[in-house]
């Protein structure tokens, strides 16, 4: 995929699907359908998050920009636009908007959005203004209407309530797949290998939104391996009380795999919240309890079938 950081590294024209696309879900990918096989197919996307801007905080982001290029790549998109959300973007009116970036900028010949899509100054433009400005220069607007799983409209609010919670069924379902962090194999205190479970330490990006803290099981892939056979896992989110852990850590636990796995990276979609993080008095209670998990995550993992639509 091409990743155009400023304007002067778009290749146009394009196709454009045009919105945050934070997590790449359900209904994020309704949007992206209709300019999927088009020349330079692109998703438009503001970085940094246009909340981040106006409130000075860092938002935490169920897609990250690499993990949300690395889905974006498997539907078929050619072309991801990183557009720089700053003060001037903020000030332009729908009509500026629609002039300066999609017909001057991208030459855009196409654009997809979701029904709920707002842009301009104090998001004012609408998807109806938005068809009526774009109309102008002969642009087709596509309006993509709101998507629900079970009577509930999927969006990546709903999807970080569920992970918070630890449902992660349900965010699964929303999402349409598994969710998933992606990080580099670091060095930790190798303490799972004293007790028998040798674990991989992940690298996380530090704006990646985490889950609940405690024990998932998990199929995990190694990003340089070429195959894409992944390989069943128990992953724990936490602190490491036992051991007296003072920082967030993500530790995977390969059940069919014993090679070193320093620098790599992986993929790790989480399929099952198994148990909350605690404390044990000993090392063998962990140890116990570890073969335990290990044991109930092979008998639970199979590899889902989630339906897109």
């Amino acid at each position: 995929m091409w990743i155009a950081n400023s304007f002067d590294q778009v290749k146009t024209p394009t196709f454009v699907a045009l919105g945050n696309f934070d997590g790449v879900h359900r209904g994020h990918r309704q949007v992206i359908q209709p300019i999927l096989g088009s020349v330079h197919a692109t998703v438009v996307t503001f970085h940094p998050h246009p909340q981040e801007f106006f409130t000075g905080k860092r938002r935490a982001l169920l897609t990250p920009i690499a993990e949300k290029a690395c889905y974006l790549t498997e539907l078929g998109v050619q072309q991801l636009v990183l557009l720089p959300f700053n003060r001037e973007l903020a000030r332009l009116t729908p009509e500026e908007f629609v002039e300066e970036i999609l017909v001057q900028r991208l030459q855009a010949q196409q654009v997809s959005v979701g029904q709920d899509f707002c842009f301009g100054q104090g998001r004012s433009g609408t998807t109806a203004e938005l068809q009526v400005l774009a109309s102008r220069h002969g642009i087709p607007v596509q309006i993509a209407p709101l998507h629900t799983c079970q009577g509930e409209r999927i969006s990546s609010s709903a999807i970080r309530h569920a992970l918070t919670e630890g449902n992660l069924e349900r965010a699964n379902q929303l999402l349409g797949r598994p969710y998933s962090l992606m990080g580099k194999v670091i060095h930790g205190q190798q303490l799972g290998r004293t007790i028998g479970f040798p674990t991989a330490n992940l690298q996380l990006p530090p704006e990646k939104f985490l889950p609940r803290q405690g024990v998932y099981s998990v199929w995990v892939s190694r990003v340089s391996s070429g195959t894409p056979q992944p390989l069943p896992g128990v992953m724990n989110l936490g602190n490491r009380p036992t051991v007296d852990g003072s920082t967030l850590s993500a530790e995977v636990h390969l059940l069919d795999w014993a090679d070193d796995l320093y620098g790599e990276t992986l993929i790790v979609n989480l399929e099952g919240f198994l148990r909350p993080e605690q404390k044990f008095a000993s090392l063998d209670e962990l140890q116990a309890q570890i073969h335990t998990d290990c044991e109930i995550a092979r008998s639970r993992l199979t590899v889902p079938q989630f339906s897109t639509n």
